[in-house]
């Protein structure tokens, strides 16, 4: 296989729901939050409207780190991680986009 294989996003928008804290059988803090996205793009010369909703889980000390930062609901922010599938309780396959870091760009109060 030639280069190497990239997954990588960068996505801005609003925290949509309260962000959630959980916590794995293996004791690993997460913390989960919907991510509302809503740009204009240009692609082959127009400009478009874009948007999601993406789920967002950031895990570790990155997790305890928001939380304590206290990112709400309303909250503006600039995430960085990767896409990966997610098996949700019904068997249904969705999309996750998993953070290694969430950078608060308006705290919306």
């Amino acid at each position: 296989m030639e280069g190497a294989i990239v997954n990588q996003l960068l996505l801005s928008g609003v925290i949509c729901r309260q962000p959630i804290r959980k916590q794995s059988p293996s004791g690993i803090i997460h913390c989960l939050f919907v991510l509302k996205h809503r740009s204009q793009q240009q692609e082959a010369g127009y400009w478009r409207q874009a948007w999601c909703r993406m789920e967002v889980i950031i895990s570790g000390h990155h997790a305890d780190e928001m939380l304590t930062n206290q990112q709400t609901a309303g909250s503006q922010v600039e995430v960085h991680g990767f896409l990966s599938n997610s098996q949700g309780h019904r068997g249904l396959n969705r999309l996750v986009l998993h953070a290694k870091s969430v950078k608060l760009t308006y705290s919306g109060e």
